[in-house]
């Protein structure tokens, strides 16, 4: 086993999350078998009481993992599936350790190490196959106290699994003030400085810059930073995060790796990106434009919103348009920020209708859920296209038993629990109330109703599917009756039969609502279906493209993939490592996956692109 730790200096949120997944990424697509791990030092247990404003997204995995927003980044970025334990937290280091006499060394530092060692060998590829690297990413800056047990435990690995087996890659800012406009190495070497007296020294440094840096200014950082200028990485801002790894791969790290943890793969050829490379001309060639307006609570802090954005991206990348969400804070849409900023509510209303559809994301608490119920009502009337996720599907329910069948005091029990008219009510098997692990999370099946159903189309016309949760509230089943007599039909429903996971209008362009979180499974070379709906609706392309039978579907592509190739079908879905199409939309190679890599071309299946329609 290959162990790669990335560790940051200087500022928090300087994208290691990132390049921790694009070095996965490029040996991913060597052949090698890649996992990862993120390391976060605060002492709760896992992310699922976090405010989205401190911490951005909480991410939910197939077992119902809580974890940090970086796990989503790995597994679109590697196209793999981890598991809670990827996420290794304080907290559940303290909560491992038995009650008894334990001091931070030698018995946390064990511990950490042993959970280490103990995860990289958990397979989480399709396949099966232990992985071969483990890529790890240690939150926060170095020098944090909190992270201090963490470095002392990897100092003492290093020699644990011997020089050939770890790596330290040490990100770090290098700024250019706009007043002397030069590139300022000083934050880096006082880093690598720091990290270096923790007993750690780094093999690569890696420098976050707005452009590309100096020759002199690399070598300045080799020289007071004790690494060959080769080992400076330069990572500065590009038009997309397709092309971090092209980044990463030109200036020599696959050779680097090659080298210095002699892994068992023999030199690619700069093509072995060239897909990636096709990708990232083609996103910034993309001249049509689709808007999208987001309306949430948390809209002042994009990563709160990471995985949606990122659902948004690909299905808008598979269309072959521009993507541009309107941010819209749900409480400018009321009539009460209409008396107090009149500015506001005027300009929050005029980004809504100037969109081309409409999305209401997930989310908790009280604030702003009537402006996200005016934005629904907008959507109905105008026939806008619009998708609800999680509570924003409890809130299209709501806003049609006020406004079409005339409950007025319609209301979800989360923020009216004496209603008259509780369409949304709490599950019974949770305890209301208690905010900690009381939510229905995970993967989990739900059955399609009917057969009549633009959401059933869109994942390939199969029987169920198979979606991630994470909701403590349900639509009433009591009521589902009187809602589909009014045209609001329930086309999904859980196993049991009892809880309504997929709500559609009729007599409208495209008007769903889902309880369950498309977001987590978009990958870029397969779009959730959901947001794909969303954004073919949005630009006109829906009506001719489920006449068509769905055949640029990404899951209908899933199931025509599987029965030519005697692939097993998995709720609708192939293993994302068994798609590629190349010539159709969907040539997308994906910045997240290194099962897809353009090295494994399985078909040359040939596509009328969905421009052509």
């Amino acid at each position: 086993m290959k162990y790669i730790l990335v560790t940051g200096g200087v500022i928090s949120g300087i994208g290691k999350g990132v390049i921790a997944s694009s070095v996965g990424t490029i040996l991913k697509s060597c052949g090698l078998h890649v996992t990862s791990i993120k390391i976060d030092p605060y002492i709760n247990i896992d992310a699922g009481t976090f405010s989205p404003y401190e911490h951005g997204e909480v991410f939910v995995l197939d077992d119902g993992g809580e974890v940090d927003l970086d796990l989503g980044n790995y597994e679109r970025f590697l196209d793999i599936c981890l598991t809670k334990d990827n996420n290794l937290t304080t907290g559940k280091i303290y909560q491992s350790m038995p009650s008894v006499e334990n001091s931070v060394v030698p018995h946390i530092t064990d511990a950490i190490q042993e959970w280490v060692m103990r995860q990289a060998l958990i397979p989480v590829d399709e396949d099966g196959v232990e992985p071969q690297v483990c890529v790890i990413e240690l939150g926060g800056t170095v020098g944090d106290i909190e992270s201090m047990p963490f470095i002392e435990a990897f100092r003492q690995f290093q020699f644990k699994v011997k020089r050939e087996n770890f790596c330290n890659i040490h990100v770090s800012l290098v700024p250019q003030p706009s007043s002397t406009g030069e590139q300022k190495t000083k934050p880096t070497q006082n880093s690598v400085r720091e990290l270096r007296g923790l007993g750690l020294s780094p093999d690569l440094v890696v420098c976050r810059c707005s452009n590309p840096l100096d020759t002199s200014v690399k070598e300045k950082i080799s020289m007071f930073c004790h690494v060959e200028p080769e080992q400076v990485i330069c990572v500065h801002d590009v038009s997309s995060i397709y092309r971090v790894p092209l980044l990463l791969e030109e200036q020599g790290v696959v050779d680097y790796f090659l080298r210095r943890l002699d892994l068992p793969v023999e030199r690619q050829s700069r093509r072995m990106l060239m897909k990636w490379k096709e990708m990232a001309d083609r996103y910034d060639r993309l001249l049509e434009t689709c808007c999208i307006a987001l309306v949430g609570k948390y809209t002042k802090f994009s990563d709160s919103y990471a995985s949606v954005i990122k659902a948004l991206e690909h299905s808008a990348l598979a269309i072959n348009h521009k993507l541009e969400i309107k941010y819209i804070d749900s409480t400018d849409l009321e009539p009460s920020t209409l008396q107090e900023e009149p500015v506001r509510y005027h300009e929050a209303w005029q980004k809504l209708c100037s969109a081309h559809g409409v999305l209401v994301p997930g989310g908790f608490g009280v604030r702003g859920t009537e402006g996200k119920i005016q934005a629904i009502a907008w959507a109905r009337k105008q026939k806008k296209p619009f998708l609800g996720v999680c509570l924003g599907m409890q809130l299209a329910v709501v806003e049609f038993s006020r406004n079409v069948l005339g409950w007025q005091d319609a209301n979800s029990t989360e923020f009216d629990p004496n209603t008259s008219h509780p369409v949304v009510i709490d599950m019974p098997e949770h305890n209301p109330g208690q905010m900690g692990g009381t939510m229905r999370l995970g993967k989990r099946r739900t059955l399609f109703q009917t057969k009549n159903s633009v959401m059933r189309k869109l994942y390939g016309d199969t029987d169920y599917l198979e979606e991630r949760h994470r909701h403590r509230f349900e639509v009433n089943p009591v009521l589902k009756k009187c809602l589909e007599e009014q045209g609001l039909k329930f086309v999904g429903q859980d196993v049991g039969g009892e809880r309504m996971e997929i709500v559609e209008l009729e007599d409208h362009p495209f008007f769903v609502g889902v309880q369950y979180h498309p977001e987590f499974l978009s990958r870029p070379i397969k779009p959730s279906p959901p947001y794909f709906g969303l954004l073919l609706a949005s630009v006109g392309r829906l009506p001719h493209y489920l006449q068509k039978g769905c055949r640029l579907s990404p899951r209908a592509f899933s199931g025509y993939f599987c029965a030519a190739h005697g692939l097993p079908r998995h709720g609708g879905q192939v293993p994302l490592c068994s798609i590629w199409v190349p010539g159709s939309h969907l040539d997308t190679y994906s910045d997240r996956s290194g099962s897809s890599s353009p090295d494994s071309e399985i078909t040359e299946l040939k596509f009328p692109s969905i421009n052509h329609d």
